[in-house]
């Protein structure tokens, strides 16, 4: 490690530190707001600490437990947590049990991205269509519900979802190359899809060349065995 990585990396610990302590003062400050336990715990989780995260949300969702709203809030950032460190059916558990209407469609995005981590594209689906119920522009759910076709091999809907999804957000570099990916397989012109991929978000364009050539493969395959017939 570089002086200067070493120097990058010893600021964001303290700037995280920092942050913590805020959040930790800001409970003491109002420990009867709720929201500060859930900011505190999203906080754990995005730094890994899952199981601070874990206790955190465990006691106050036993100071909260007469607070309808904030059972549900709470409920939600555990199952953030149990699902950012792999623990499915935990994470499963307390999603189920969120019940405020206005979490309701976010419990059911998270539970259908949870049956995606285990590739169950059917149940994941459902959810996903459950969450847009009432997000029909939802630029999150469209892409999600575009990535289980994808999956499932239904290409012709999928690209429905991704051009939804774009009309959300044309600058979605993420997008942009899955929709590109689709119109290669539907004989579609892909190349403006890969060119605005590339400009938009050139990581993940270049993390997908692997799939690229795979999916290209499988198209020369798919065609050659037309010909024979």
């Amino acid at each position: 490690m570089t002086e200067n990585e070493d120097s990058k990396q010893e600021q964001a610990k303290q700037d995280a530190q920092k942050t913590a302590s805020a959040l930790v003062k800001a409970i003491d400050d109002n420990s009867d707001d709720y929201h500060q336990y859930y900011n505190l715990g999203v906080f754990l989780t995005t730094s890994k600490s899952f199981e601070q995260a874990e206790e955190l949300y465990m006691k106050s969702l036993g100071l909260f437990q007469k607070d309808d709203k904030a059972e549900s809030l709470l409920h939600y950032g555990l199952g953030n947590t149990y699902y950012e460190a792999g623990e499915f059916q935990k994470a499963f558990a307390q999603f189920k049990v969120v019940q405020d209407s206005e979490l309701k469609s976010s419990a059911y995005l998270m539970i259908a991205q949870t049956y995606m981590a285990q590739d169950d594209y059917k149940n994941a689906l459902v959810f996903a269509i459950t969450a847009q119920d009432k997000h029909k522009q939802d630029l999150t759910i469209n892409g999600l519900i575009g990535e289980i076709f994808l999956a499932m091999g239904d290409f012709t809907h999928a690209a429905t979802y991704y051009d939804d999804a774009l009309k959300a957000d044309p600058k979605n570099g993420q997008y942009q190359f899955e929709r590109g990916i689709i119109a290669l397989v539907l004989d579609e012109e892909e190349t403006e899809y890969f060119k605005q991929a590339k400009k938009l978000d050139p990581a993940y364009f270049e993390k997908g060349q692997k799939r690229l050539v795979d999916i290209e493969k499988y198209i020369k395959t798919r065609d050659e065995s037309k010909d024979e017939k």
